[in-house]
Parts: C-alpha cells; sequence; structure tokens
C-alpha cells in the first residue's frame, strides 16, 4: 500500500510539474509574442516618427529665404531684410525659379501682374532663346504697359509671345508652368521687392492635375482673350497631394468666396491669417460667427499700411475681441494667407478684397495638408512676433 501510495503520489507530482512546464512555455510563448509586438509597434513608431520629420523638416538650400520640400510640392518663403543693399538682393526665391527655368525644354507659361526683376526676366530671355515655347499673359497697366519697368517690353522686342488684358481690373495671377509639369504659383510678384522685400510665399506643384488646372485657366487667357468674370468657369478642381488634398478655383468666374466662406464655417479650433488687404465684410463675419457659436479664437496680422482704412476689417474684429496686429515689416506683409484648425491654408494671389471677388483675374489655393500647413503655421507666428500690438485709442469702437 505504500508502494502505491508512494506511486500515485509519484505520478501527481509529475503531472503538476508536466503542467506547470507547459504554463511556463506558453507563458515564455505569450512573452516573447508580446515582446516582438512591443518591438514592432516602436520600431514602426520610430520609422512613422522620423519619416513624418523627414516630411516636416526637409529644407532646400535658398541663400535669402526658407525653403521646405515633401511628397509632390516644394514650398518658400521670402525672408525680407530692412537693412540689406539692393545689390546684395540674390539668391533668393527668384534664383530658385531663374534655376528651374533654365531647366525647361520645351514650354514656358507665364500669367504674371508684372515683372521688374532682372534674374527671371534673364532667365526667361535664355529660354526663348534656346528654343522653348514661352509664352506670356500679364495685366496691362502694371505689366507691358508699366512705366517703371520696361523687361516685358524688351522680352516682347527679343521675340516673345505677350498678350495683356487691356481692362481696368487686373490681371493680378502670379503663376508659371514649367514644361507642362509643374506650377509655381503663390503671392510672389516677379518682382525684386517680391523676393527680397515684401513678405511672401510661392508653392509648387509637381502634379499633373494642378498643371492641368493651371493650363486651362491659361489657355483661357492667352488664347480666347478671357478674363475676369467673362472666363469660363471650371468651378473648384481638388486632387491628391501627398498626405493631403488641394483645391483650386479660379476667379472672378469662379465662386471664390463661397468656397472661403465654406472652409471658414468648419473652424472648430483656431482661426491664423496674414493679409496685405482685407476688406470682404462677408469674411470679417463668418470668423466673427465662429468666435460667437464655436469660441473659435481669431488672429490675425494686417499690413501696416492699410489696416485702419475705413474699408479695413481690421477695425471690425479688433472691436469683437479678435487678436489682430500691425505687421511688422518696413516694406510690405504681401501674404493672403489664412489657417483653418492647424490643417487647412488657403493662398494663392486673391487678396481678400471686393475687387478680387467682382473682377480681378485671381487663383486661390485650399491646401489641406497638415505638414503644410505647420510650415505655414510657423510663418505666421514669426509675422505676429514682429508686428506691432493695436493700442488702445487707434481704433473707435464706440
Amino acid at each position: 500500500m505504500d508502494d502505491l501510495h508512494r506511486q500515485s503520489t509519484t505520478g501527481r507530482g509529475r503531472r503538476a510539474l508536466r503542467w506547470l512546464l507547459a504554463f511556463l512555455i506558453l507563458a515564455l510563448a505569450a512573452t516573447v509574442v508580446v515582446l516582438q509586438s512591443v518591438q514592432q509597434e516602436r520600431a514602426r513608431a520610430k520609422n512613422d516618427l522620423a519619416q513624418a520629420a523627414d516630411y516636416r523638416i526637409s529644407q532646400l538650400e535658398i541663400g535669402f529665404g526658407r525653403g521646405y520640400s515633401g511628397d509632390g510640392w516644394q514650398l518658400y518663403f521670402s525672408e525680407p531684410s530692412s537693412t540689406a543693399e539692393r545689390a546684395d538682393y540674390r539668391g533668393g526665391i527668384d534664383s530658385l525659379l531663374a534655376v528651374a527655368i533654365d531647366n525647361t525644354r520645351v514650354s514656358l507659361d507665364i500669367a504674371v501682374f508684372d515683372l521688374d526683376n532682372p534674374t527671371i526676366a534673364d532667365a526667361i530671355a535664355a529660354a526663348h532663346r534656346r528654343g522653348v515655347a514661352v509664352r506670356i499673359v500679364t495685366d496691362d497697366e502694371h505689366g507691358l504697359h508699366n512705366e517703371e519697368s520696361d523687361l516685358l517690353r524688351r522680352l516682347r522686342e527679343a521675340g516673345v509671345s505677350i498678350i495683356d488684358d487691356g481692362r481696368s481690373a487686373l490681371m493680378h495671377n502670379k503663376f508659371m508652368i514649367l514644361d507642362g509639369r509643374t506650377v509655381w504659383t503663390g503671392s510672389m510678384n516677379y518682382t525684386i521687392n517680391g523676393a527680397y522685400r515684401h513678405n511672401n510665399n510661392v508653392i509648387v506643384l509637381d502634379d499633373a492635375r494642378a498643371v492641368a488646372a493651371y493650363q486651362a485657366e491659361f489657355e483661357e487667357m492667352y488664347l480666347r482673350r478671357e478674363f475676369g468674370r467673362r472666363s469660363t468657369d471650371a468651378g473648384l478642381q481638388s486632387f491628391v497631394l501627398g498626405t493631403g488634398e488641394v483645391s483650386v478655383i479660379f476667379g472672378a468666374e469662379g465662386d471664390e468666396i463661397s468656397a472661403l466662406l465654406k472652409e471658414i464655417a468648419s473652424a472648430r479650433h483656431s482661426i491664423h491669417f496674414m493679409a496685405f488687404v482685407f476688406s470682404l465684410d462677408e469674411l470679417a463675419l463668418a470668423m466673427l460667427r465662429q468666435m460667437e457659436e464655436h469660441d473659435v479664437p481669431v488672429r490675425g496680422i494686417f499690413e501696416r499700411r492699410s489696416s485702419l482704412a475705413n474699408w479695413s476689417a481690421m477695425p471690425e474684429l479688433y472691436c469683437a475681441g479678435a487678436g489682430v496686429r500691425q505687421d511688422g515689416n518696413t516694406y510690405y506683409l504681401h501674404h493672403k494667407v489664412i489657417i483653418i484648425d492647424e490643417q487647412t491654408v488657403i493662398t494663392g494671389s486673391f487678396n481678400f478684397s471686393n475687387s478680387a471677388v467682382k473682377s480681378n483675374d485671381e487663383n486661390l489655393l485650399i491646401i489641406r495638408h497638415r505638414e503644410i500647413a505647420a510650415l505655414y503655421l510657423d510663418e505666421w507666428q514669426r509675422q505676429w512676433d514682429s508686428a506691432s500690438r493695436v493700442l488702445g485709442g487707434m481704433v473707435d469702437c464706440g
């Protein structure tokens, strides 16, 4: 009986040991799986962070300004200096644009409000001489018949095909299509001041759909002589750009104000803007509505010289409690930028004015792209930090 008891006890001990070993093996296997999973997650997270960091901070060499690149786009900001001499104005956005022009081989279509920058003009002339098909659409008063610059007239005399809009309203675009593959657009006029004295932004789109949209607009002006409200309205055109989306609308044939107001109405966290001209009552009211109904903070920078004009939106916004400042550039803050919820950017040639809405030829971009929005917000912060507060007594809120 003692032997049977010992055998039984030993059997139970062995079974318990086997169960314990099995449990330990399963636990160890589970631990290995968990550790592998954690390591994989960490690796993915590190990779995502590295990619995101590279994506956000990929910088381009530029001597006089700031440049960034991403998937299908490049972005440039001018960096004005009131201390630099005119002779030292080189290595800016105009130089990079000239390099891009130098690399064209087939075609160069340009919609330019005015042109007094010899770096850009020389590159255009060189492209024409080497057989690139160059076509230019410009404003009459500020472009081809500008009494302060003869560069466009000299290009026409050299054989470059140039037409102007021939009307009192403005052909206010500033875009260039290179070899039917890339679009340069934004707020920068092709002038020395535009590249070196004014605060401007230029975005480059390497996207076939963006090119197609801008090419169609160019052909309307160049071939059919359609300007302003007489132009064919293609509506809001949207396309994927890297990790985001871009929409473009052309005015005054398009309903740019409705597109603007729709974006403002979507704001739930913040509205930031930088404005050379801001006189649109509808836009100011839309911002105030977001403040009142959704507690969305509104902060904006106005170009100093026109900020207190009787048509400016600054007094209305200031008196309603929005954060507003006057820019600190000795020359001009020339941006036409709104940043919504730190993820959507509105930019282009479109000043926030009645003329832009009703008569000018303009282009407006709506960019839903967090990385690009972050770069524009950085630019906004730089301008905000150098801007001046609106002091008591400057605005009558009575």
